[in-house]
């Protein structure tokens, strides 16, 4: 079976046809991958930015076809179209019983040991393991993913469209309309146009947000931004971005600029998330969104910015999404036309091509790559 691996940090990815995948165990599923999206994280993890040892078959924003189903499974058959999320979701735990799937207790376990849910692996070279990024690993022909990690989509869903909602889009929407809780009529800005970012655009613009400020350094990503609903493009290379959104955000106290009613980081640094937090009004909400490097610090005012102005500021992991829910959502936003899923396909790509896919991520040409399995 072919898979792109990592097999150290800072290399290029290696494709490899010799790779062995073992029979789904008790409540696992076996997918033929259909497609992938090649996102920002996966590039994270080669940068060794995010905790991931390799040898890893990076990838985790897919969607496939169920071909094997294992002891106990009972959501899905043989034949079954799913969208795979790499953050399992069992409904149970205590965080799931409290409204928040997106931190699953139990799926947690994925991220610790990079195989399945019982610390186990399934995909092996030679005898030895592989481990599978977040437990999907999606840059592989097939892949075995926990139940919890699949949710059921209509047969007639485009997958190389639908791979999209598992990370990028679920991510993006959900910081806007499931954390920022965007309201009609509300302003918003975006710092960080990248895939994730437009999404965050375009939940604003569905949950009915006024005015939108795209924030980027990139006009290409900045042209993206415009077709996904921003009404105003600000190149942060051309002077302070902070003061470029709240003039036109009208007059607050002592005549001071307001700023917007939510301000979203998507960029994953400390300084950018300073000036997401100066873009924020008094009494609003400034979302980080980008994933930072492990360890990355900042300062915040804590008498102006939390006492005085009363602004909240939050975190959005996996936009806070409830897959069970929001993927059913997105597809149907999908097809109702009012969610753009065809725009996000930059291009159409082979397996073969995933290390010039992370090279157009860096240079800002792409709001995604999908790579396109036979």
């Amino acid at each position: 079976m072919k898979a792109a691996v990592l097999p150290a940090f800072n290399q290029d990815l290696e494709i490899l046809d010799d790779l062995e995948l073992d029979a789904p165990k008790a409540n696992e599923i076996k997918v033929k991958v259909a497609a992938s999206g090649v996102c920002h994280s996966d590039l994270s993890v080669v940068q060794a930015k995010l905790p991931l040892m390799p040898p890893i078959i990076l990838g985790h924003e897919g969607a496939g076809v169920v071909e094997e189903v294992g002891e106990g499974v009972t959501k899905f058959q043989p034949g079954d179209h799913v969208v795979l999320s790499w953050v399992p979701q069992c409904g149970t735990c205590y965080t799931c019983s409290h409204g928040q799937p997106a931190l699953c207790e139990t799926g947690a376990a994925v991220a610790a040991t990079a195989g399945q849910l019982d610390g186990t692996y399934r995909f092996s070279r030679a005898g030895e393991p592989v481990r599978q990024m977040q437990a999907t690993g999606t840059f592989a022909e097939y892949t075995v993913v926990p139940e919890m990690s699949a949710v059921k989509i209509d047969d007639d869903m485009p997958l190389d469209r639908a791979a999209l909602i598992g990370c990028g889009v679920l991510t993006g929407f959900g910081a806007a309309v499931n954390i920022a809780d965007v309201q009609k009529g509300d302003t918003v800005a975006v710092i960080g146009c990248g895939g994730v970012g437009l999404n965050v655009i375009q939940g604003a613009r569905i949950a009915g947000a006024e005015r939108i400020f795209a924030v980027d350094t990139v006009d290409t990503k900045l042209d993206f931004a415009k077709e996904f609903g921003a009404t105003d493009l600000i190149n942060a290379s051309s002077g302070d971005p902070v003061m470029a959104v709240k003039e036109l955000t009208g007059t607050g106290a002592l005549g001071m600029p307001r700023g917007v009613d939510a301000a979203f980081e998507v960029v994953g640094f400390a300084e950018t998330l300073k000036q997401a937090i100066g873009m924020t009004r008094a009494g609003g909400k400034t979302v980080f969104v980008g994933a930072p490097q492990i360890g990355t610090t900042m300062e915040v005012d804590i008498f102006m910015d939390l006492f005085a102005m009363q602004k909240v500021i939050t975190g959005a992991f996996y936009g806070g999404s409830d897959v069970n829910r929001d993927v059913p959502k997105l597809v149907s936003l999908y097809k109702s036309g009012e969610l753009k899923l065809d725009e996000l396909v930059s291009r159409r790509i082979r397996l073969e091509e995933v290390n010039a896919a992370f090279r157009a991520i860096e240079n800002g040409e792409v709001a995604r790559s999908v790579i396109i399995y036979d």
